[in-house]
């Protein structure tokens, strides 16, 4: 059975600049459908539709057109029977400051009718480093402990389907190991897992599928490893202690004292190398690396053409 099915889903917003009646398109007429047993990537940059797609899963956003559904469940007729298979943990840390981590676990189980299900509030607590902290009060916790929470308030109903928002921003390495080992451990026990995240090392390494939005639309989707593959060259990685110049730099990526630029073969590395020689510079530490994710997404993102993709969806980007 189909997980999660997103069926010609749009979502517009009434805007409250430009000309009377005028709406924003967050979501453009997005299909897709995610197996039982999937761990799912959903991947973009900031404003390409990723958390509206995840409130209207989770029905705290009604489509302005299309249908979602969980298992079966249509989100918006059977609102009550997909909520049960579902649980997500949102980007913002919220919290009621009036319980202990405890107590906060048990009112989440009984807005699910679950009752009697200490052991598994036991497990989560000791799955998630949380064990310590069962009886302090949540306004008494860090961050990253306050997210801890969210994630095992999202699973103390034993959901099905579990979606995590950007679950590790902001976090300490510590934590980002340990929910992703229980997380791990769950999708190998049949849980579908649809994750989003700008971590894209995260998305690499977890997830065996991945569709990528902008502005609205799918512009990619594919297995991790067929992407990685498509990629169309290795990166060229290096240090220089100045800036390159403005023709060359446009060819590359950098990140403060590190340069990368794609290579197809190795005359292609020669000249770039020579390039920087000729302009003065002296390029350090050197490497060539295949392409990740990471270079994956950048490529995407900055096309300007229809792509059609493995599974024979063509989609505009």
């Amino acid at each position: 059975m189909t997980a999660i099915s997103f069926q010609s889903i749009s979502k517009s917003y009434a805007q409250s600049k430009g000309p009377k009646g005028s709406t924003f398109l967050a979501v453009d007429n997005v299909s897709l459908d995610i197996e039982e047993g999937e761990f799912f990537g959903l991947l973009g940059p900031n404003g390409a539709g990723k958390t509206t797609m995840i409130s209207m899963l989770a029905g705290l956003s009604r489509p302005t057109s299309g249908r979602v559904k969980v298992l079966g469940s249509d989100v918006q007729i059977d609102f009550a029977q997909a909520r049960r298979k579902l649980g997500v943990v949102p980007q913002e840390l919220v919290f009621d400051p009036f319980f202990n981590v405890r107590e906060a676990l048990r009112i989440q189980s009984g807005y699910f009718g679950v009752r009697n299900n200490d052991a598994w509030i036991d497990e989560l607590l000791e799955s998630l480093g949380l064990s310590d902290k069962a009886n302090a009060n949540m306004r008494q916790l860090s961050g990253g402990m306050k997210r801890r929470v969210l994630v095992a308030q999202a699973l103390v109903h034993k959901p099905p389907v579990i979606v995590l928002d950007e679950p590790t921003a902001g976090v300490d390495v510590e934590l980002r190991q340990t929910l992703w080992q229980f997380i791990a451990r769950l999708n190998k026990e049949g849980h579908t897992v649809l994750l989003t995240t700008h971590y894209l090392e995260e998305a690499e390494a977890l997830c065996g599928r991945i569709a990528m939005l902008k502005t609205g639309r799918i512009v990619a989707l594919d297995k991790t490893s067929d992407l990685l593959k498509a990629a169309s060259s290795n990166v060229l990685r290096f240090k220089l202690d100045s800036e390159l110049p403005v023709a060359l730099a446009a060819k590359a990526r950098i990140t403060g004292r590190i340069v990368q630029f794609p290579a197809h073969d190795a005359l292609e590395v020669e000249q770039y190398l020579a390039a920087v020689r000729e302009a003065g510079l002296v390029a350090q530490d050197i490497e060539i690396r295949k392409a990740d994710l990471e270079d994956v997404f950048l490529d995407v993102m900055t096309q300007n053409k229809d792509s059609v993709h493995a599974d024979g969806a063509r989609n505009p980007s």
